[in-house]
């Protein structure tokens, strides 16, 4: 069905026709071509010190079939392989760290359906290879020159079992975050793990944080997704119906690989996943004055929060790799994407549901601490109210999106607009805002459009839309 290379790692369909769906022999072209970019990355690697790589998985059902392919293949560049078989994706990008790596590979398509799976390239910091990366390592695939170990150079496998606990141990010790000002609240929450990775991981950080009663919802990892995996009102009723049933206090849901956060209220409705990041970066700009950063299709609500605590807030091209270096660039005291993404450089520079999960209940918990009846719907109402209409066009093969986009910003010309990702056109007068842009993960284009009511940003969303569909010539 679809193979994508892009700076999301290389993504695709299983099964079919190798070079158009992540087939087995993609696999392991790219698990090879990857090897062959570090060893040249890091020259000083030798036989008697060879190149050390992470690898660990998403739940998916093609996971372990994708995981013994990488990891063969990397053994046969002479790769020294740490497995942690089973694993949230922010757990392998600090397990590159921990086990002192030359870079790692994490095997899940994040929130894709249950047919897809990707491979995720990290660098020796554990954080995601940037474009021009990505398009050297997709060079060398294409290439075939790569020279693989003889006999006695094979790589060695070890496992790392411990990692996650080492992850959340990291998080406890966070200065932001309260182990006793959670237990203190008494808290029954409810937590969706899609049966995938997030099932075990999200549980075990609330038992460690203290959390007094926690109910799971589809925790066994096996990849039968009990839903889209993407955390969206639309596929999470289930949780807002055990959410209101045990008369818990919210509800936690998160995708496939646990780098995506998202709440539900103690009445089953939508805390957002917009406003996870900017719930989290609220607490953390009360400590302390900062920047912040999210991508351009993220709520300008983290605009609001961030500037009426005296900080300056920054935009970047949707990608974590895109808002890590502006993060980066203008010392960021915490970002992330609006898709429920945060990114808190004190742990790493990572989208991490885990870090987001425990400073959400920190604050949360002080909060309660001085108002026993606060609930999670008073908490969404403290910030400015907006929606996002998300809506997506599929896409033919060989659509001329770049001829459609021009024609957008010819018509709009006379307002605010952006061109670092896709458009973004800004119509501060009624602060309303709509970004097209090109899909780096399925052949769509994502029309999101953010107003101040649901209405009115479904009716800009849809207006774009059609516009966007008579352009190519689908009505």
């Amino acid at each position: 069905m679809t193979l994508i290379k892009s700076i999301s790692g290389i993504r695709g369909t299983i099964g079919g026709v190798a070079g158009e769906n992540l087939t087995p022999l993609d696999i392991v072209k790219f698990s090879c071509a990857f090897a062959c970019f570090l060893q040249t990355r890091h020259k000083g690697t030798t036989a008697r010190k060879p190149l050390r790589m992470v690898v660990g998985r998403d739940g998916r059902m093609s996971g372990d079939m994708v995981e013994k392919l990488v990891t063969g293949s990397l053994l046969g560049m002479g790769v020294d392989v740490v497995e942690l078989g089973l694993a949230t994706t922010p757990t392998v990008e600090m397990a590159v760290v921990r086990n002192k790596a030359q870079g790692g590979i994490i095997i899940t398509a994040s929130h894709n359906p249950a047919q897809w799976n990707a491979l995720k390239l990290l660098n020796e910091k554990g954080e995601f290879i940037d474009a021009g990366e990505g398009a050297e390592v997709v060079r060398l695939s294409e290439s075939g020159r790569m020279v693989f170990a003889p006999v006695e150079q094979l790589g060695k496998r070890t496992s790392d079992t411990k990692a996650l606990a080492w992850h959340i141990d990291k998080i406890l010790k966070l200065k932001t975050v309260s182990e006793r000002d959670i237990r203190a609240a008494k808290l029954t929450v409810v937590v969706d793990g899609i049966n995938s990775v997030g099932g075990d991981a999200i549980p075990r950080l609330l038992k460690c944080l203290g959390v007094k009663k926690v109910i799971a919802l589809n925790a066994v990892p096996d990849g039968r997704f009990a839903h889209n995996p993407e955390p969206l009102p639309a596929h999470l009723k289930d949780l807002s119906k055990a959410v209101r049933e045990n008369q818990a206090d919210m509800g936690i849901s998160v995708d496939p690989d646990v780098d995506r956060l998202a709440f539900v209220c103690e009445d089953g409705s939508m805390f957002g996943e917009e406003y996870t990041l900017v719930a989290v970066a609220d607490y953390i700009l009360q400590h302390k004055k900062g920047n912040t950063v999210s991508n351009m299709s993220s709520s300008r609500a983290l605009r609001d929060v961030t500037e009426k605590k005296g900080g300056r807030y920054f935009s970047a091209p949707v990608g974590e790799v895109n808002v890590v270096a502006r993060m980066k660039e203008v010392k960021a005291l915490i970002g992330g994407e609006g898709n429920g993404g945060v990114i808190y450089p004190p742990l790493h520079y990572g989208r991490d549901a885990l870090v987001g999960v425990a400073l959400f209940l920190t604050s949360f918990a002080q909060k309660r601490k001085e108002d026993k009846n606060f609930s999670m719907t008073a908490y969404r109402k403290s910030f400015p109210a907006y929606v996002i209409s998300k809506n997506r066009i599929e896409l033919n093969p060989g659509t001329q999106v770049d001829k459609v986009l021009a024609q957008v910003k010819k018509k709009y010309s006379r307002e605010r607009m952006s061109e670092e990702d896709g458009i973004r056109i800004d119509f501060e007068s009624s602060r309303e805002w709509v970004q097209l842009r090109r899909s780096n993960t399925e052949p769509i284009i994502r029309v999101y459009a953010e107003s101040t009511t649901a209405g009115k940003a479904d009716a800009l969303g849809k207006r774009f839309v059609e516009e966007i569909t008579l352009a190519l010539g689908k009505k």
